[in-house]
């Protein structure tokens, strides 16, 4: 079980959130003195650290430089603050992530995963959830999640997705998703393949992914992933 310090006064803020990671076998600690945050931070030796930018005291970008001084530990900042220059900060600070105020709990999530998967070199990705191009995808509620907003797909376009995802940057014919959907007994023939593409594509347009699935012409799809991911 990873552990996760949750570096927020908002109390209410702070019990949501970590009632949501705990759900998601996540160990949640939060800070009882903002005053001894780096004291706290050692006593738990957390695997990674979520914290705002407004704290009583010293503010978020103190106690990251701190943390910097001791571990190479992965850091998210959390913030309603929206100003480049912060999420700029954060990074040149060596933050790993920058979630804005409000968000998708479903972003939050996919983001964790994604920075313990570098880190650890390990999926700590719950198997209900994929992340593809910073967007959480729940294959138990159909959805895409983003920066941008939340689509919801039909089974056929998740199956068509999944599909794709799991061959990513690489040409997926469309010989080769046809028998798969045939295979999980959702039968499609050939033009319905091209409809269905083409409605998870329009969809996807709804949260600035639809460019990341390109047709090949005459050898099927491919699902392309960020260079940053």
């Amino acid at each position: 079980m990873f552990k996760i310090l949750l570096i927020e006064d908002d109390t209410t803020l702070f019990q949501e959130i970590k009632e949501r990671l705990v759900n998601w076998s996540y160990d949640v600690y939060g800070i009882q003195d903002f005053h001894q945050v780096l004291q706290e931070f050692t006593s738990v030796q957390p695997d990674l650290v979520i914290i705002d930018i407004q704290l009583p005291k010293y503010d978020g970008f103190h106690w990251c430089r701190m943390i910097r001084h001791h571990s190479n530990v992965p850091i998210i900042f959390l913030s309603s603050r929206d100003h480049p220059a912060d999420m700029v900060m954060s990074m040149q600070l060596g933050a790993d992530d920058f979630v804005q105020k409000p968000f998708h709990f479903d972003v939050l999530i996919a983001k964790i995963s994604a920075v313990l998967r570098r880190v650890h070199d390990y999926n700590a990705e719950p198997a209900s959830l994929k992340v593809w191009c910073g967007a959480a995808i729940d294959l138990e509620k159909n959805t895409v999640t983003n920066d941008h907003g939340e689509v919801e797909l039909t089974k056929n376009e998740l199956f068509i997705l999944k599909e794709l995802i799991q061959h990513k940057n690489h040409i997926v014919s469309r010989e080769s998703l046809i028998q798969a959907l045939w295979e999980d007994e959702r039968f499609v023939s050939d033009n319905t393949l091209t409809v269905n593409v083409n409605r998870l594509r329009k969809k996807l347009d709804e949260i600035s992914l639809g460019a990341f699935i390109e047709t090949k012409v005459g050898q099927g799809y491919l699902a392309k992933e960020k260079d940053d991911q």
